[in-house]
């Protein structure tokens, strides 16, 4: 299951100026970027249905050339849902109320359907009167062409063309966009990770597409090129690890010891190199739950130190031959 949720808040944290600069030039013209400010998470209760809501990303920020503060509430939403608009009314509210601040509000959708355009106003009005139009900024991502965005240099668009309106055919082609933009914009390693994760996660290519892709990347830009092969060669040394660990962890579900053991002595050597037969012994007599263990930690491991100090809180007694 793909947490949509916590991508969506981690890019838009991380690069929160910059997606206003993208989408809402005008609101990041008039803001102070320096003051800043995330707010802790904000839970609301809907007392007639009493489900809980949280909001998912509240920034504080002066306005530029003034001492006075505003609120910017931006609520990601991955699947459909009737009464959004109302939920954003209901936000907008409770925060206004919360914090005696003037709110400024925006919803980004990254469903994939429907594609209508999605209503961005709360009316509540009588025949002889509107009582309350409440209006919010609407990002909808599958309406959002994604060639719109190739030459912005901004780490955002390399990130979210991987969820715009892009047809079955085009998707070996966004996806190398995508990664010669990040090639192009000099970030640093984490944030670079970030972004790189952000788009192999929702443009996910069929093996026949990455022979595509790969053909594609040969043909690019030599300063350009050695950048994406990085991104593409991190790619599928995860993509390694997370089978083996997946098979590891079905083993062990399934009884099959000496099967995790194998698996577990075919990947330690990706890690630290040649494992000694009396490594070996060692780790075939740990148990199944130590096993499990071992599983999670060796990710972590970078040299046969590692591997000593982990299973010597398990073999005190571990003697290991120079």
């Amino acid at each position: 299951m793909i947490d949509h949720d916590r991508l969506f808040k981690e890019l838009l944290s991380t690069f929160f100026v910059e997606f206003l600069e993208l989408f809402l030039p005008e609101v990041a013209a008039y803001l102070e970027a320096d003051t800043l400010e995330f707010l802790d998470k904000e839970v609301f209760t809907d007392i007639t249905e009493g489900d809980r809501y949280e909001a998912d990303l509240i920034a504080k920020i002066k306005f530029r050339n003034q001492e006075t503060f505003f609120l910017i509430h931006i609520e990601s939403q991955a699947q459909y849902q009737a009464n959004f608009s109302q939920r954003m009314f209901l936000y907008f509210s409770r925060l206004s109320e919360k914090y005696g601040l003037p709110v400024y509000p925006i919803a980004v959708f990254s469903f994939n359907s429907p594609r209508s355009q999605q209503p961005k106003i709360y009316q509540v009005s009588f025949p002889n009167k509107v009582v309350l139009q409440f209006d919010y900024d609407v990002i909808q991502l599958n309406r959002l062409n994604w060639r719109d965005f190739l030459h912005q240099q901004n780490p955002v668009a390399s990130a979210l063309m991987a969820k715009m309106n892009i047809r079955n055919q085009e998707r070996v082609r966004v996806k190398l966009e995508c990664l010669r933009l990040l090639a192009t914009l000099r970030l640093n390693p984490a944030k670079m990770k970030l972004i790189s994760g952000f788009i192999d996660t929702y443009l996910r290519l069929n093996s026949e597409e990455e022979s595509q892709l790969e053909l594609e990347i040969a043909r690019i830009e030599p300063s350009q090129q050695k950048v994406v092969m990085e991104i593409v060669t991190s790619w599928m040394e995860k993509g390694i690890e997370q089978g083996l660990q997946q098979g590891l962890q079905t083993g062990l579900q399934q009884g099959k010891q000496e099967e995790a053991v194998a698996l577990i002595l075919r990947q330690l050597p990706r890690r630290i190199g040649v494992v000694t037969p009396e490594l070996q012994g060692n780790i075939r007599s740990l148990s199944v739950s130590q096993l499990e263990e071992l599983a999670e930690a060796l990710l972590d491991f970078s040299n046969e130190t590692d591997l000593i100090a982990w299973l010597q809180q398990f073999l005190p007694d571990l003697l290991v031959k120079n």
